[in-house]
């Protein structure tokens, strides 16, 4: 263990050892952040209070955590924040197949992250006796695109989404509160400007004004999250996606400079992209489970996959 006392004990020391582990061990880019009130607490409650997080009640709850992180770590110093790139082209697309988001076509990133993240943890915890750190992936209450915002590492789109100059929006974001006092780096700025892409191509107009999302119209909220029926009046505009939805993404101009991950755990598996419609409406519950093991798509289950399956058909042959 290094002590407080020992010659390299700075937060600007800790700064750099923490982002050289970081960079070196795995991940595309690191940030730091101190730990006091983001100043988006307001828009936040704005957001409950209009529903927009429709039946996510998970994200009603903990709302103080959430508010301040040292809630949730007593004595928390910094945010780590860190990113890794899950970009690959999507395959060529078959006929009478539906579309995955492209985030979820390999392996579970909450898995592929979780082993380079407490890595990351542990060395900040070996920097002085004491230390105590809580790292997650978008599992616990940190509300990670904010806290990527203020450690500089990425700036907030209009579609609610964190953005980068060199990489665009695809991209996994890790936290880490920790009790370490670590030199901070600038925020990101607003790189949207007057671009409104993403507003303008949003099938159901879920992007009710910049920088919010009304989850009730979301396609990815709904393929996804909603264990209920869709609504009637958005199953056209849902038009191929049978989970989750890249529509906002594919249009936004940053995403042009995108490049392929150095991760193969989030190259496609095979007609995991693209898969075929009637695969899925033939698939019972433990051939859905078996497909799709290890995979975030196993998050819809066999009855929001075979519903969303449903439409989609029925859109496609319109």
């Amino acid at each position: 263990m290094r002590m407080s006392n020992a010659p390299n004990s700075s937060p600007k020391n800790y700064a750099q050892s923490v982002k050289n582990f970081a960079l070196n061990d795995y991940f595309d880019a690191c940030g730091i952040a101190d730990a006091a009130l983001s100043g988006h607490e307001a828009s936040y409650a704005d957001w409950l209070a209009k529903g927009y997080h429709a039946d996510m009640q998970w994200m009603a709850r903990n709302v103080e955590d959430r508010h301040d992180v040292r809630h949730k770590l007593p004595g928390t110093e910094s945010v780590v924040v860190v990113i890794k790139n899950y970009y690959t082209p999507r395959p060529e697309i078959p006929e009478n197949s539906g579309k995955v988001s492209r985030y979820a076509w390999g392996r579970d990133y909450h898995k592929v992250l979780k082993k380079p993240l407490i890595r990351l943890a542990k060395h900040i915890e070996s920097l002085e006796d004491g230390i105590q750190t809580y790292a997650s992936v978008d599992t616990g209450p940190v509300r990670e695109r904010t806290w990527a915002q203020r450690a500089g590492i990425g700036s907030i789109g209009k579609n609610s989404l964190a953005l980068r100059r060199d990489m665009g929006s695809w991209f996994f974001i890790g936290t880490i509160l920790t009790t370490l006092k670590i030199t901070p780096d600038a925020p990101s700025m607003d790189i949207c400007g007057t671009c409104t892409a993403c507003l303008d191509a949003c099938p159901t107009q879920a992007i009710v004004e910049p920088y919010q999302v009304d989850s009730n119209r979301c396609i990815s909220y709904q393929t996804i999250e909603n264990r209920g029926d869709i609504p009637t009046e958005l199953h056209e505009a849902h038009g191929d996606w049978v989970y989750g939805c890249d529509i906002c993404q594919d249009v936004c101009p940053w995403n042009r400079f995108e490049t392929t991950t150095t991760e193969s755990d989030f190259f496609p598996r095979p007609g995991h992209a693209n898969p075929n419609l009637n695969a899925l409406l033939k698939m019972n519950e433990d051939e859905f489970n078996e497909e799709f093991a290890g995979t975030p798509i196993r998050r819809t289950k066999h009855a929001g996959m075979q519903r969303n399956a449903r439409i989609v058909s029925k859109n496609i042959q319109k």
